[in-house]
């Protein structure tokens, strides 16, 4: 496991990469599916890292508390050295209800991750809609804990959401996420 910080060159106000990806539904999701929300997080996350799992419980939370923000997870782990990461373990962990968000993705080519420039899980990235476009409002930390066997006092994305849900601007600054590296398939 290497540690990492989130660096993304996407600003507040830049408009989200698009994207084609299969979820774990079968189904295949774009930016255009989740029109018909008012706020957007997609989270780079995984299904191996202890970083990652443990915003498992947060990230589900957050997708049944709020109808008008749509929760997005997008594993770019393809490697086959991390197994534990393939689509088909994505597919148990929704189907056994470890994760219940909005949808599950998988960026098999790594390419959407590339373009966020993602870099470690879980990496996420709020977006709320602007002129029928995805702009960044926030990409940061979900809450205040960052190694996964702390308590979270703070959470930073419930007043993200609240913020883009209420046409305001996000107060907290964009802090570093934490995680484990993305599993890049060319290093």
């Amino acid at each position: 496991m290497v540690l990492k910080e989130s660096e993304s060159e996407l600003d507040r106000g830049d408009v989200a990469p698009d994207f084609d990806l299969r979820g774990t539904d079968g189904e295949q999701y774009s930016l255009a599916s989740f029109d018909d929300y008012e706020a957007l997080l997609v989270v780079f996350t995984c299904n191996h890292c202890p970083y990652a799992k443990a915003k498992f419980d947060l990230l589900n939370e957050v997708a049944a508390e709020y109808d008008d923000a749509a929760v997005v997870g997008i594993n770019p782990n393809a490697n086959e050295e991390y197994p534990e990461d393939n689509y088909d373990r994505m597919v148990e962990l929704v189907e056994d209800g470890t994760i219940d968000y909005d949808a599950y993705l998988y960026d098999e080519t790594q390419s959407v991750a590339a373009e966020y420039g993602a870099v470690c899980t879980p990496d996420p990235f709020l977006f709320e809609q602007s002129d029928g476009e995805w702009t960044l409002a926030y990409h940061g930390r979900l809450d205040d804990a960052l190694s996964p066997d702390e308590e979270a006092s703070e959470y930073y994305i419930r007043d993200a959401i609240d913020a883009v849900l209420a046409g305001e601007p996000v107060e907290h600054p964009d802090r570093p996420s934490q995680g484990c590296s993305i599993k890049w398939t060319d290093e």
